[in-house]
């Protein structure tokens, strides 16, 4: 893929005209695990993957965490053991202990006693691409919505959170295929 055409044509329709310096970044630490972990698959898993960052990282494309840290949550009250939220955290907003420990053992990183490290841009593209490739999140994956037969979106939202903004998320999904198809001309 030629990225600063990618860059190029996500800028417009997603980022009013400006990517800044942490956007490009954040992307960037995407597709370089993409390059790693997929490479060859469907190009529309990584545009969904794209979209999902976009609305789980509110256009910032970096990891961030959740808004108030899990307050009122569970999730969000210190853990006995590590003395350690797992609220939302990273570009998918990756919570709960259980989640924290299984990411963690399937890239290499203890996120249980150092949540935080799930904000390391390269932890949290692994957790994102690897996560939705393998349904790690709530068992559905990237190929049961997009593959030979089937192209969808929509319910691909399930892969994450439901059916929580799956229009919308379908919707950014449209203008990051547009831009991997202008960036990458000779995929099929």
């Amino acid at each position: 893929m030629d990225r600063a055409a990618f860059f190029d044509a996500v800028r417009v329709p997603l980022f009013n005209g400006h990517l800044s310096q942490r956007q490009v970044d954040g992307m960037t630490a995407i597709l370089d695990e993409w390059d790693v972990a997929c490479p060859g698959d469907d190009l529309r898993w990584l545009s969904y993957i794209l979209a999902t960052c976009y609305r789980e990282a509110s256009s910032a494309m970096w990891p961030i965490r959740e808004w108030r840290e899990g307050q009122g949550k569970v999730y969000g009250d210190p853990d006995p053991i590590t003395h350690q939220a797992c609220y939302g955290r990273g570009f998918v907003q990756l919570t709960w202990k259980g989640n924290y420990a299984r990411m963690g053992a399937k890239i290499g990183v203890d996120l249980v006693n150092d949540p935080d490290l799930a904000l390391v841009p390269a932890n949290a593209a692994k957790i994102l691409v690897l996560g939705m490739r393998d349904g790690d999140f709530t068992t559905k994956k990237l190929a049961d919505y997009f593959n030979a037969d089937v192209n969808d979106p929509v319910d691909a939202r399930q892969i994450i959170n439901g059916r929580d903004h799956a229009e919308l998320v379908a919707q950014f999904y449209n203008h990051f295929l547009a831009a991997i198809d202008a960036a990458t001309p000779l995929h099929t």
